[in-house]
């Protein structure tokens, strides 16, 4: 899958032991804060209270709210990202000759999302709502991915296709359907339905 995004290289570098101990309080409290109410009402200062840090020194490692967010969802993000262009199928590409469908493919893709989401979305919902969810580099290689199905499938202006079929995956509304009483099972299934009706063989 050449056209898919490629991870990050190598390890980031080494940190002072003092910022790593103030990184490593900031991500716990802000974790607590935004597992415990609205993410989007915790404010910098509830974080830095939290932490006991000044908020010079968080400012100085994280600018916002949402780029604290972002460093808590990252390593779970990159776990799926790994999975979809070397897991076992239909998540990832399998063999070169016996690849899933990529209706399939886009279904399992929903179901990890819809994982993800019911386990982290209180993150998600911090760092990706609004105009931000699409500059974020997640967004990004989510985006390819699912243009590169919707190409495979023959479907037209996949690009355009692919922002519609992420779409369902904005973080409010599945914290709306889960406030309504839909399951992540539910849910799942009715994307799968999507997935297949959008890419399914005509």
């Amino acid at each position: 899958m050449t056209t898919e995004l490629p991870l990050a290289d190598g390890p980031p570098p080494r940190e002072r032991a003092d910022a790593a101990r103030n990184r490593a309080k900031v991500l716990a409290a802000a974790a607590r804060l935004f597992a415990e109410g609205d993410p989007t009402a915790v404010t910098m200062d509830d974080i830095a209270r939290a932490a006991g840090i000044g908020r010079g020194t968080l400012y100085r490692r994280y600018p916002d709210r949402a780029s604290i967010a972002r460093a808590l969802l990252d390593e779970h993000e990159r776990a799926l990202q790994e999975r979809l262009l070397r897991g076992a199928p239909p998540l990832g590409p399998g063999d070169p000759g016996a690849a899933p469908a990529p209706a399939e493919r886009l279904a399992a893709f929903y179901a990890a999302m819809v994982e993800l989401l019911e386990t982290h979305v209180h993150l998600v919902l911090g760092a990706e709502t609004g105009a931000a969810r699409y500059r974020t580099g997640a967004y990004a290689f989510w985006r390819l991915h699912v243009t590169h199905l919707a190409r495979e499938a023959g479907r037209p202006d996949p690009e355009v296709l692919a922002d519609q079929l992420l779409a369902p995956l904005a973080p409010e509304l599945f914290r709306h359907q889960r406030d309504s009483g839909l399951t992540p099972e539910r849910i799942a299934a009715a994307l799968a339905v999507l997935a297949r009706g959008a890419l399914g063989r005509d």
